[in-house]
């Protein structure tokens, strides 16, 4: 835990970077009732809608029909933001959306995907089989995907690295916004920006775990985000839910945990829905969104503490059973 004074500084500084951005903490919408609220995404100049559907688990229904379901009832109600990667269900995940976003859908998305390879060879290839997959001539934002080993960042820089096939894509119009992802170090995440501002580089968007657990053990909340509203790149949160370890230990609802991600300054909180219901809850929570106040987050955070210390319910912080490119290192390249 922190002291109240520590808390209300930190608080106070990103308000007013947040405040230079123009992000009040009311997420826009043209229509409260009716839509989903959006954010500025960073200084990019695009608002994207404040939660996005996760890619993952949209490839997890069994019927695919139900995947296309979940997507054009979320993209109907005002979901614009849409997550997905090169690897998830081997490719299925992109197939699948792809295929959900033809008639017109695609045109009111924001479509982000990720690559794995490290190798110019590689990402390049994998670029192209995501558009492939995706239907699409050009993804909005591209990710380097699981940036979860020290030397990453200086794998994807070096020559004949995943940046220069990145680089490439980007000036062919194949991608528009350029990012990392990483569930496992906030030391990792600071290594990146680190590099890449070596290299005369600054991301447009950066990905990472922000849920209540992640303030008391190797906070990306606390040591990124403050970095990455000071330098306008957009704040992209996932695993609200700690992958849902915050709802199994009785601590937090899942409108709380929406709710608090929501508070923190993300341009998009990511949530997986593989249910309908799941998609309700999240356009719910979005919709019915005020920021939470000081003591608000403080009691979060206090019935939170006594699960976080050890990680122990941010495995895919302490384990590997998340690191998809550990289990599988062909895909780096």
């Amino acid at each position: 835990m922190i002291g109240s004074n520590t808390r209300r500084g930190f608080l106070r500084t990103l308000g007013w970077a947040l405040a230079a951005l123009g992000w009040d903490g009311r997420a826009r919408a043209d229509d409260g009732t009716k839509t989903v609220p959006r954010r500025p995404l960073g200084r990019t100049g695009v608002e994207v809608s404040c939660i996005g559907l996760g890619g993952y688990h949209l490839g997890i229904p069994a019927d695919e029909n139900e995947t296309t379901r979940l997507i054009h009832s979320a993209v109907d109600r005002g979901v614009t933001f849409l997550d997905n990667c090169w690897d998830y269900h081997d490719g299925d995940s992109e197939r699948r959306m792809g295929n959900a976003l033809q008639s017109g859908y695609r045109q009111r998305v924001f479509l982000m995907s990720k690559i794995d390879g490290h190798t110019r060879a590689a990402a390049a290839k994998q670029i192209d089989e995501s558009l492939q997959r995706l239907r699409t001539d050009h993804v909005d934002l591209m990710q380097f995907h699981e940036v979860i080993r020290p030397d990453d960042p200086e794998r994807i820089f070096a020559p004949g690295g995943s940046w220069e096939a990145m680089a490439a894509a980007r000036k062919a119009g194949k991608v528009r916004f350029v990012g990392f992802t990483g569930h496992k170090s906030p030391d990792i995440h600071l290594h990146m920006l680190e590099v890449a501002r070596a290299h005369g580089i600054r991301f447009d968007a950066v990905q990472m775990p922000i849920n209540a657990l992640d303030w008391h053990f190797q906070s990306f909340q606390r040591r990124v985000v403050p970095e990455l509203v000071k330098d306008g790149i957009g704040v992209l949160g996932m695993k609200p839910l700690a992958d849902g370890h915050a709802l199994r230990s009785g601590a937090l609802t899942a409108v709380e945990c929406l709710h608090y991600a929501l508070s923190m300054p993300t341009s998009v909180v990511i949530t997986g829905c593989e249910r309908a219901e799941i998609v309700d809850q999240a356009i719910g929570a979005a919709r019915s969104f005020r920021p939470l106040t000081e003591q608000a987050l403080a009691d979060i955070r206090s019935r939170s503490a006594k699960l976080a210390p050890d990680g122990r319910f941010e495995p895919f912080k302490v384990t590997h059973q998340y690191d998809g490119t550990i289990q599988n290192p062909q895909w780096l390249g």
